[in-house]
């Protein structure tokens, strides 16, 4: 999660909500950046696979990256 430390919470709230689509989405990538969940306990907050969660969030971290390295 490294690639985010210069960003504040509330900008990394505000760029989630603006490129990561959908709600169920944007809450893990909240819980992953912001509250450093780890996989597993997501997986089950949301009743997704461990394999799925990961997959999200790799998705949308890429989304982000991209957004915030211009």
């Amino acid at each position: 999660m490294n690639r985010f430390t210069t960003i504040s919470n509330s900008e990394l709230a505000a760029l989630i909500d603006e490129w990561v689509k959908g709600q169920r989405d944007r809450a893990i990538m909240k819980r992953r950046l912001i509250d450093c969940i780890r996989l597993e306990p997501l997986a089950e907050e949301f009743d997704l696979s461990v394999q799925h969660v990961a997959t999200i969030v790799s998705k949308n971290i890429k989304i982000l990256s991209a957004k915030t390295s211009k």
